[in-house]
């Protein structure tokens, strides 16, 4: 699908504010409200637009400890790869996932209500898959920026 400064603009917009309305954002990228909305559709049939949802404030709702947990596993085990996704699937603790490069394999984000929840997380549930060799668990002391799930649009051409 190609797409043109307008459509970047609106993406922009949109991932800042995804409940914004059709009226609103039509001003903002300087269009008529059904030209804006006719475009918004092509990029949601188009598959840029994954989906809207809502933003939580983790800490307001008493989820104080996030951590960077870095995964390593013993590759020798047959299956090993598709027994860890199935295990961590089970894990709403676990808010992001992604297979790295280096020493580890994985590299997870974890939301817990504080240190005793996450422990006992990574002692009951993490260290339990099958094949998990080591685990590295970083505590997030402050977020000093967050953009998760955001893209950087503004120099994207």
């Amino acid at each position: 699908m190609q797409i043109d400064a307008i459509d970047r603009r609106i993406l922009s917009r949109l991932q800042e504010n995804s409940q914004i309305s059709n009226q609103e954002l039509a001003e903002q990228v300087s269009l008529s409200p059904s030209a804006c909305l006719r475009r918004v559709r092509a990029l949601e049939e188009g598959g840029l637009i994954k989906r809207y949802r809502a933003v939580l404030d983790a800490e307001k709702l008493g989820f104080e400890l996030e951590a960077i947990v870095h995964v390593a596993l013993d590759q020798s085990r047959s299956g090993w790869h598709e027994e860890f996704l199935a295990g961590i699937a089970l894990y709403d603790e676990i808010t992001e996932a992604s297979i790295v490069t280096g020493a580890s394999n994985y590299i997870l984000t974890v939301r817990a209500r504080n240190l005793s929840a996450f422990s006992q997380f990574v002692e009951d549930k993490l260290s339990k898959i099958a094949g998990v060799r080591d685990i590295c668990s970083h505590l997030v002391m402050r977020k000093v920026k967050d953009r998760s799930g955001m893209l950087p649009l503004a120099g994207w051409r």
